[in-house]
């Protein structure tokens, strides 16, 4: 390889892994804050209030406008499931690079 091919080359992996740098650094950041709610999903999806405001729904006793995502059990468990996946990878990840 000459050597204008190879520094060409060799600049696009940089630019390449600078940006995925950038972005996993972001997304880890912001998946970092979003623990808490997590946290709070789990222990709404495991509580009294759940099961009241789940009932209320099916009582058709809450505004028809109103996004009741957090209201489907699936919903929420699949939400948590992922995020357990994610942070096996994540792992993975970390332990591939040792």
């Amino acid at each position: 390889m000459k050597q204008i091919e190879r520094i060409q080359k060799m600049e696009e992996r940089f630019n390449h892994a600078s940006a995925a740098v950038k972005q996993l650094s972001e997304a880890v950041e912001e998946y970092a804050e979003a623990q808490s709610a997590l946290n709070e999903l789990s222990d709404y999806l495991s509580s009294k209030e759940w099961k009241k405001d789940f009932a209320a729904d099916e009582k058709g006793m809450l505004p028809p406008d109103l996004k009741r995502g957090v209201l489907s059990e699936d919903a929420i468990f699949n939400l948590l499931e992922d995020s357990r996946n994610l942070n096996r990878r994540l792992a993975e990840v970390i332990n591939s690079l040792s």
